[in-house]
């Protein structure tokens, strides 16, 4: 059994123009839900986020939404959901994901997903906490994203152990994998960034 409890999905609100995201999302709920894993997400019903949501809660499994008053109010609320928790803000909103998980894991997305997942990667740089960041990247999806972060190194703006802040999977197969086998963070990092 995982050590993972919660998983914090940080994904897109639209589907995206390859079909091969939408089945990530509903493949990766489907497993989260079998292995006991609960889902804390944006909250939201639309894009792969709902897809990832729906999918757990078919397959009988726990779902944590956090969204902002403001999304709520443009009506993308998921209403299916056990828990929804209403923030004033959007940092409020990514405070809360963060505390209520274990590990941290990107699917494809926009612009939020990349706000969320920057957050969270810098602030395990600043020893803020040692939790175990995913990055699924379905059909190269990530592989801007991942020469980024290498730019970035080979610029000097990051120490090379910027490389090993994110570990990236290939498949949701890969990531329910990895899922069994992590620990949960407890403190902060060793290695100073």
């Amino acid at each position: 059994m995982s050590a993972i409890r919660s998983l914090a999905v940080f994904c897109g609100s639209r589907v995206g123009s390859n079909p091969q995201y939408a089945e990530a999302g509903r493949a990766l709920g489907l497993g989260l839900a079998k292995a006991g894993i609960r889902l804390v997400y944006g909250g939201g019903r639309i894009g792969i986020m709902g897809i990832v949501a729906d999918a757990v809660l078919e397959s009988g499994g726990e779902v944590l939404g956090v969204i902002p008053d403001f999304l709520k109010q443009w009506e993308v609320e998921h209403q299916g959901v056990q828990e929804m928790v209403i923030t004033h803000s959007m940092h409020e909103r990514k405070t809360r994901l963060y505390d209520e998980s274990d590990a941290f894991l990107t699917m494809p997305g926009g612009l939020g997903t990349f706000d969320e997942t920057f957050e969270i990667v810098t602030w395990k740089q600043l020893r803020l906490h040692d939790k175990p960041i995913l990055l699924c990247n379905i059909d190269g999806w990530a592989d801007r994203m991942i020469a980024m972060i290498e730019h970035t190194v080979e610029d000097g703006f990051a120490a090379p152990s910027a490389r090993h802040l994110i570990e990236v999977l290939d498949d949701v197969p890969a990531v329910l994998e990895r899922l069994k086998w992590l620990p949960t963070g407890s403190g902060v990092p060793g290695e100073r960034l």
